[in-house]
């Protein structure tokens, strides 16, 4: 009695952690009007964190080689990118179709689960496929294009974030046996670096600029940041390693309602006819992830 259940505490972890993801557009927003880029934010936030994990594992004895497990490298590179395409986007886009386009991730985990964890698709499975891609269509589809094509950097950030996140949430379900402490040295250390190498090259190629002189005013909100995607990530990897790739990639819809809401209470987004219904098809399709079976009778209630 008053047990909490594991499959609770990993689906109330899966909760936390999108509740951040949904809400993190803000500081994000705010540090790029004070001058800091996404880019650069998102290589500090993770450089801290990373560098705060590996002495702390380091002084604890718990940093040990990657070598057994050459899947964290993956993981590192998939995590990376899933923090470049979201945070950039979710920054220089509409919130909403940003989260959106970024939560065609269910759909993308057919495919991902199939490749890597051997789970063949369903007929089921491909009819979310199908649900998935048709509500993209749509949200893409403009009157002034012929083609439902990406119309802005954030579209094609907040699709290759997806599929990358997709891959991630399969790889921690992959390297469950793992120790936590690797894994969440690998996604911070693939954050701070696919960051750092997005944003040299962006400048390279004059799509990021050098930004503004540091400021004491970045600093709360790069902290609020550092504290909130590290216990994130930690729940993450606790609801991820725990429940099937559709379970979590269900649980992880919520991060769609929770960017919603504030994005539109804050003024930061709206929804139109066009958004809405793609939308709906893209959240169908995700919820259709989890099948439902009818409860089993009890023995005291068979007839």
């Amino acid at each position: 009695m008053g047990d909490t259940s594991p499959k609770s505490l990993a689906v109330a972890g899966l909760l936390f952690n999108a509740f951040v993801w949904g809400v993190c557009w803000w500081p994000f927003k705010q540090l790029e009007a004070l001058g800091l880029h996404p880019l650069w934010a998102t290589a500090l936030v993770y450089g801290f964190v990373f560098v705060a994990l590996a002495l702390w594992m380091w002084r604890s004895g718990r940093l040990q080689s990657w070598r057994g497990h050459p899947g964290l490298w993956l993981l590192l590179l998939a995590s990376g990118l899933t923090n470049v395409g979201f945070n950039w986007a979710v920054t220089v886009g509409d919130v909403v179709r940003v989260v959106l386009l970024f939560y065609l991730m269910p759909a993308w985990s057919v495919l991902v689960a199939w490749w890597l964890l051997g789970e063949k698709p369903t007929a089921m499975a491909l009819l979310r496929l199908v649900l998935a891609l048709a509500g993209l269509f749509i949200v893409l589809k403009t009157p002034e294009t012929p083609w439902p094509v990406p119309e802005s950097l954030a579209d094609v950030l907040a699709l290759m974030g997806g599929l990358t996140f997709a891959i991630t949430n399969a790889l921690l379900l992959k390297l469950k046996d793992t120790p936590n402490a690797s894994r969440t040295l690998a996604m911070f250390g693939g954050g701070a670096v696919m960051a750092t190498l997005a944003a040299i090259a962006g400048i390279a190629t004059g799509v990021v600029s050098h930004g503004e002189s540091p400021t004491w005013a970045w600093w709360p909100l790069v902290a609020l940041l550092c504290v909130s995607f590290l216990l994130g990530n930690l729940a993450l990897q606790y609801g991820a390693a725990r429940l099937a790739a559709h379970t979590t990639a269900l649980v992880m819809l919520s991060e769609v309602l929770f960017a919603s809401v504030s994005s539109i209470v804050l003024g930061a987004s709206s929804w139109d006819g066009r958004t809405l219904i793609g939308g709906a098809l893209i959240l169908l399709a995700a919820a259709l992830s989890v099948g439902w079976t009818p409860p089993q009778p009890t023995p005291e209630s068979t007839p």
